[in-house]
């Protein structure tokens, strides 16, 4: 997609939910995959909801976007890690 046709101007913060099982190591997991891509990224910053049962964990990252091709890379990354369920 061209540049001029992107509805996301670069860079920008850019929110990430992840949800995966309420587990020891996801967190950490998730602030690993996000600092690969976004090296300034705080752990510190994720947001952590967990559902009601306490059975999984939702998380939203917010990583500087640079580019389309960074963002596709990363959603990847996170849709295919063993950890997670779902990304949005």
């Amino acid at each position: 997609m061209p540049a001029d046709d992107s509805l996301i101007e670069y860079p920008s913060r850019f929110p990430i939910k992840v949800m995966g099982a309420h587990v020891e190591g996801f967190v950490e997991a998730i602030a690993f995959v996000a600092q690969r891509f976004d090296p300034e990224f705080d752990p510190l910053t994720i947001e952590q909801r967990p559902s009601k049962a306490g059975n999984y964990l939702g998380l939203t990252i917010t990583v500087t976007a640079t580019s389309r091709e960074q963002l596709d890379e990363l959603y990847r990354t996170l849709t295919t890690h063993p950890m997670v369920k779902v990304v949005l």
